[in-house]
């Protein structure tokens, strides 16, 4: 009797697992943005349904919550230890900021020419409206039980002591950024140049930098890898109907704050 060979399922071409990171992260609590919750599901899927050869990450981020970057950055690289399946990061417009801790998740990181870059820091913003309510004659009344629960009150002027606290806390999570590219890129970083000021660079920069390892686009450069016969399972987040289509005061807002930090980095053909 003859035994049928099985060949579909020894011909099963190479699998390359797609992560699609875009947008801010954290997403101001709103469930917009990129966080660790939805993503961890997503992440288990791509290192551990049907053996990939590797993990892509398509990035196009300006960044948002240093926590959710870390925990996701964190599993990532969790996960892919677990594993043994090799990570590449391919950054699209941006990965600035947040988009580059998750960046530097992945073993390899490629650019286009045009993708930005950095922007290794940590910034805390926002107004100050004392002076414009006192011309309008309105007194600010408020009372707290401990006398910092009131810190960096924007109806009030700028206290140095306030200052200083927020200085506190934005130097550790900096350090903690820094730590963590350096702790990726090791001796690839140009040793020369104080790459951790928030500065941002063009991919090709970026690579003479340490900050990326080439100029590439995900599909023909996992098969130049990987080779020719590849098949890609790509994954991201599903929006809820209202949310895709705008018919949302939360995706309101989150269009906004997104625009805005991706315009913070200001290139446009």
């Amino acid at each position: 009797m003859r035994i049928p060979v099985l060949t579909p399922l020894l011909s099963r071409k190479p699998r390359v697992a797609v992560i699609r990171l875009t947008g801010a992260i954290g997403g101001a609590g709103r469930g917009g943005g990129l966080n660790d919750a939805a993503l961890a599901p997503l992440i288990e899927r791509a290192f551990r349904r049907g053996k990939p050869v590797a993990v892509a990450l398509a990035i196009n981020s300006p960044g948002g919550s240093p926590v959710q970057s870390s925990l996701i950055g964190a599993r990532i690289r969790r996960v892919a230890d677990e594993t043994g399946v090799p990570v590449h990061a391919f950054v699209e417009d941006m990965a600035a900021s947040g988009g580059y801790w998750l960046a530097c998740a992945a073993d390899r990181i490629w650019a286009d020419e045009s993708s930005v870059l950095g922007s290794i820091g940590v910034i805390s913003a926002g107004f100050g409206f004392h002076e414009l309510i006192e011309r309008w004659g309105i007194e600010r009344r408020v009372h707290t039980a401990g006398r910092s629960k009131s810190t960096m009150d924007p109806f009030r002027p700028e206290n140095p002591e306030d200052v200083a606290r927020l200085n506190n806390i934005l130097l550790p999570i900096h350090e903690a950024f820094k730590d963590h590219v350096r702790s990726r890129r090791g001796d690839r970083l140009d040793a020369d140049r104080d790459l951790f000021t928030g500065e941002f660079w063009a991919g090709r920069e970026a690579v003479r930098l340490g900050l990326a390892d080439g100029i590439g686009h995900l599909v023909p450069k996992m098969k130049e890898l990987y080779g020719e016969k590849l098949r890609f399972d790509a994954l991201g987040l599903r929006r809820p109907l209202l949310r895709r289509i705008g018919l949302s005061a939360d995706a309101l807002f989150d269009a906004a704050e997104e625009r805005a930090a991706f315009q913070r980095f200001g290139t446009r053909a």
